[in-house]
C-alpha cells in the first residue's frame, strides 16, 4: 500500500524541512509586504520590515491578524495579487458577522489539493478507491478540497455534496464507496441510518473515513468507527489558511501533521500573544509560508492546542498539532467556569448516549442557567418518569464531575433532536454578552 502522496516532502529531516520554512518566509514576507498594503500598514506601525525577517525564528517580530482584521479589510483589503490571477473564492459561513472571502491563485489550488491528497493516502487511499465526498461544495472548503485531493490521487470520485441521505447510501452501496469525507456528525447519522435500514456495518465497503469541520471526541471516534466498520481520521483546516488540509492523522490516530511546508504553527498565550513553547496547551497560529491569493502571517485561528515533535511511527516528520480542545472563542463561561462542547459530549458519550444533544445557556434574573438536551437511545427511553429523572440524574452528576458545575438535564425521545447534514449547532447562547 502507498503510505505518503508526497514521499520526499512528508518524511523530510527536520534539516530538511527547516531550509524550505526558512527559504519560503523570506520571500513571502517581502511579497506580502510589497503586494498587500493593509498587513504592510500593519508591518510599519510595528516597525518591521521584511529586511528583519531572515529566517522562521523570526516570525515573531510580525504582528498578528485575526478574523477582526479580515471583516475590516473584506472583501479585497488582503488580497495578494491582481485580481486576474485569482481563479475561485471560497468563504466562511459569516455566522459572527462579515463573512471572510478567501481568494485563489490556480497555484494556490494545486497546493492545497496536493495537502488533501496527503490526507486521503494518509487514510490509506490510492488509485483503486472510490471517495465519496459528502462535504458541501460551493462556498464551504470542505467538498472542492477533498474532491480535488482525491482526484490527485486518481481515486473514482462521487462528489455528492451534503444531504439527501438516502442517495448518499444508495450510492454508498451501489457504487462500493470505500473512503467517506464529511463532518463527523453526519457521518454518526449516516450510521444511525444505515442501521435502521437493516445494513450491518460490514455490508459496506467502506474501511475510511476523514473527518473535519467541526469538533469531535475520540468517544464519538470509536461509535463512528463501529457503527460504520471504519478507520475514522482527523482532518483540519481553516476558509483562511486555505481550507481542510493544512493538517491531518495518519494511522497512529495521535494528532494531525501539519503540512509545515506549506504552513508555518506556532503555539501562543491567547492573553499575551507571547509564544509558547512545544508541548504547551495554547492558540493556534499559522502563516502561510506561499499561498499567492490570500497570503496571510501570523493568523490566530482561537483554536487552542498542544504541538509535539515526538517521532510517528507512520515516518511523517511534520509537527503534530493535537485535536483541537475547542477554541477561545467558542469556550462559554458559565457561573464563572470554563465549558468547552467537547467535554459534555466525552461525558454523554462515556455514558453510552449517542452524540446527538444540545446545550442552551440563558441569563435568568442575572444568574446563567445551563440545560443540556440529550437523546435517549431506544433502550434508555422510559415512559416511566422515575426511570427518566434517575437517568437524568446520573448524568448531572458525571457532568458535575467533569465540568465542575451541575447543568439541568432533560433526557428526551430518540430521533428528536434535529439532524444536521453540514456542522451541527450545538450551543444556543441566548444571553446577551456583547
Amino acid at each position: 500500500m502507498k503510505r505518503y502522496y508526497q514521499p520526499e516532502i512528508e518524511t523530510a529531516s527536520r534539516e530538511e524541512i527547516l531550509k524550505i520554512q526558512n527559504e519560503k518566509i523570506v520571500k513571502q514576507v517581502r511579497y506580502v509586504y510589497d503586494n498587500v498594503p493593509y498587513y504592510r500598514n500593519l508591518m510599519d506601525k510595528k516597525g518591521v520590515t521584511p529586511d528583519d525577517i531572515k529566517s522562521v525564528d523570526d516570525i515573531k517580530k510580525l504582528p498578528f491578524l485575526t478574523k477582526d482584521d479580515l471583516r475590516e479589510a473584506y472583501p479585497y483589503g488582503l488580497l495578494g495579487t491582481d485580481l486576474k490571477n485569482c481563479v475561485r473564492i471560497h468563504s466562511t459561513s459569516g455566522t459572527t458577522g462579515k463573512r471572510v472571502v478567501a481568494f485563489y491563485t490556480q497555484h494556490d489550488i494545486d497546493l492545497w489539493e496536493d495537502c488533501c491528497a496527503r490526507a486521503i493516502v494518509a487514510a490509506g487511499g490510492s488509485d483503486e478507491d472510490v471517495c465519496q465526498v459528502c462535504y458541501g461544495y460551493g462556498l464551504f472548503t470542505g467538498g472542492s478540497g477533498l474532491h480535488g485531493g482525491s482526484h490527485k490521487v486518481g481515486c473514482l470520485t462521487l462528489p455528492m455534496s451534503s444531504g439527501n441521505t438516502d442517495r448518499q447510501i444508495q450510492f454508498m452501496m451501489d457504487l462500493g464507496s470505500t473512503i467517506i469525507c464529511c463532518t463527523p456528525s453526519y457521518a454518526a447519522y449516516i450510521g444511525e441510518s444505515l442501521a435502521e435500514k437493516g445494513y450491518k456495518p460490514e455490508d459496506n465497503k467502506l474501511k475510511a473515513g476523514i473527518f473535519g469541520a467541526e469538533p469531535w471526541t475520540e468517544e464519538m471516534r470509536r461509535e463512528i468507527e463501529k457503527s460504520l466498520g471504519i478507520k475514522a481520521y482527523d482532518i483540519y483546516g481553516l476558509t483562511e489558511t486555505s481550507g481542510p488540509g493544512v493538517a491531518f492523522e495518519c494511522e497512529e490516530q495521535t494528532g494531525m501533521h501539519i503540512n509545515e511546508d506549506h504552513f508555518y504553527a506556532e503555539i501562543i498565550d491567547p492573553d499575551t500573544g507571547e509564544v509558547l513553547p512545544e508541548g504547551e496547551k495554547g492558540e493556534l497560529v499559522f502563516t502561510s509560508l506561499d499561498k499567492e491569493g490570500f497570503p496571510l502571517l501570523r493568523y490566530r485561528t482561537k483554536d487552542i492546542c498542544i504541538l509535539s515533535r515526538k517521532p510517528c511511527s507512520c515516518g511523517r516528520t511534520h509537527v503534530k498539532m493535537s485535536k483541537p480542545f475547542g477554541r477561545s472563542d467558542d469556550m462559554m463561561i458559565i457561573r464563572g467556569v470554563n465549558v468547552f462542547p467537547s467535554q459534555i459530549e466525552a461525558v454523554l458519550l462515556n455514558e453510552g448516549y449517542p452524540p446527538n444533544y444540545q446545550i442552551v445557556v440563558d441569563r435568568v434574573n442575572n444568574t446563567d442557567t445551563f440545560d443540556i438536551y440529550v437523546e435517549s437511545t431506544p433502550e434508555m427511553f422510559s415512559d416511566k418518569v422515575s426511570d427518566m429523572q434517575a437517568g437524568e440524574d446520573k448524568l448531572k452528576l458525571a457532568m458535575r464531575s467533569m465540568l465542575g458545575i451541575g447543568p439541568k438535564i432533560h433526557l428526551v425521545a430518540p430521533k428528536t433532536i434535529q439532524r444536521s447534514e453540514g456542522k451541527a449547532v450545538r450551543v444556543i447562547d441566548k444571553r446577551k454578552l456583547h
